[in-house]
């Protein structure tokens, strides 16, 4: 298939980051950014390392530059958001006692899920 401005490459349910770029309206640069301040955390495609986002993902990015362009949040703020406002929280987790991230409450939820199951649906 010839690359072109409108081929969308989708794995599953995972999008490449260039389709992420075009589906949300921002640089792959700032998408990049958001996944360095840890408000996203893309999978990595085992053979070629590229980043695939899902759409829970994809969402995030949206809300993130809703809250930055909309609302007139900063980074800084939003880190310190996600850091009193734990998953437990954001996703209404009726089990949250249960959950290794709970248990962890000073390593967002996304780090625990590296090494432990989690119980939310979260990122």
């Amino acid at each position: 298939m010839p690359r072109g401005k409108n081929k969308q490459i989708r794995l599953g349910d995972l999008y490449l980051i260039n389709d992420v770029s075009r589906l949300v309206n921002l640089s792959q640069k700032r998408i990049r950014e958001y996944e360095k301040e840890g408000f996203i955390k893309p999978v990595r495609e085992k053979n070629t390392n590229n980043r695939l986002y899902s759409a829970f993902d994809v969402k995030q990015i949206q809300q993130i530059n809703n809250l930055i362009h909309e609302r007139g949040f900063t980074l800084a703020c939003l880190r310190n958001l996600m850091v009193l406002a734990p998953c437990w929280n954001i996703f209404d987790c009726q089990d949250k006692e249960e959950c290794p991230a709970f248990q962890l409450p000073w390593r967002p939820c996304y780090e625990v899920r590296e090494y432990k199951s989690t119980l939310c649906n979260g990122p």
